[in-house]
């Protein structure tokens, strides 16, 4: 866990200090953006157009994982995808200044994507397909795969360790969670030839940008190796006639560049059960950031632990019916 202090020393003034000790002269402006995990603010620059500048969490990434993470957006960008690698100062894309390590980025604008347009869906698809096709290429050496242990067990393991669940409802968090976890496990059993490359990892619709009728994908501090479903199930609709033609229309697009084994949409809810169970635990573990009791208020309430273990069960019935 972090503890709060990790951006507090993250005045705008430390900002301005960070960026213009690479050279730059910042004009005064600025303005924080939507993040929660990092530090993500938009500084304005002189004669120049404005730089986003993103501070790393302390201890979550080594150096070498940012730098991997860097050096694979750059790929990606070289091979014509519309993604935003970090600007190099001297060589170098990871920076640091006093205890936060940080990198600068071009601007990107567009808003989210239309997922009820064909024409939409299919040139999404062609971009996943390229970055597929380049991910299988090479593996990562140092950013971590997706794995149960890490986004699952240990996850659950945060929940039921802390203070969180009421004692009344411990228990059935614990068998839920288990019995949830172990059809996971199940499921990618199943699958377990799935061919593994590198990702986005988070590719949900606010990480991509549309403009001049193109995406743009953006944040890839959660990329890692896994299935390519995993890209893929974040963007459909949970209407299962809705997420069929979103699927299909996806798939002509990322067919033209990537094969694609149909048998990986087993994982589209086990993956689901992931992200759900990881979810809260990454609250939990950052509930010492100040920003975290603001955005998740509810966290604390027993009502929403209420909500969440009926989220399970459904979830897990879901898996079990599949």
């Amino acid at each position: 866990m972090t503890g709060p202090a990790d951006f507090r020393t993250l005045t705008p003034e430390a900002v301005i200090d960070a960026v213009e000790s690479l050279g730059l002269q910042a004009d005064g402006r600025v303005l924080a953006l939507n993040s929660y995990e990092n530090r993500v603010l938009r500084v304005g620059l002189e004669d120049s157009a404005p730089v986003v500048a993103k501070f790393y969490r302390p201890a979550r990434w080594s150096d070498a994982q940012i730098r991997e993470e860097h050096a694979f957006v750059r790929e990606l960008h070289d091979e014509g995808l519309s993604v935003v690698p970090p600007l190099a100062f001297a060589g170098e894309t990871l920076h640091a200044h006093s205890t936060l390590r940080f990198a600068l980025f071009p601007l990107q604008g567009g808003h989210a994507p239309e997922m009820d347009r064909p024409e939409v869906r299919l040139a999404l698809g062609e971009t996943l397909g390229r970055l597929h096709a380049v991910g299988a290429r090479t593996p990562f050496r140092h950013r971590e795969a997706l794995a149960i242990d890490t986004l699952g067990w240990a996850s659950l393991d945060t929940l039921l360790d802390g203070s969180w669940i009421e004692p009344a409802l411990h228990d059935s968090f614990e068998d839920v969670g288990s019995a949830l976890l172990e059809a996971v496990e199940e499921r990618f059993a199943e699958s377990e030839g799935a061919v593994q490359r590198r990702l986005h990892g988070d590719l949900h619709p606010g990480n991509v940008l549309w403009r001049d009728d193109r995406p743009h994908l953006v944040d890839f501090d959660d990329a890692r190796t896994g299935p390519a479903v995993q890209d893929l199930w974040m963007l459909l609709d949970a209407e299962p006639r809705r997420r069929e033609t979103q699927l299909t229309d996806l798939m002509v697009g990322y067919e033209r560049f990537c094969e694609f084994d149909r048998g990986e949409l087993a994982l589209v809810e086990a993956l689901r059960a992931l992200r759900i169970v990881h979810f809260h635990a990454w609250i939990a573990r950052r509930w010492e950031d100040p920003a975290f009791p603001l955005a998740f208020p509810q966290f604390a309430d027993r009502t929403h632990w209420e909500r969440v273990l009926a989220e399970w069960r459904e979830q897990l019935s879901v898996l079990r019916e599949a």
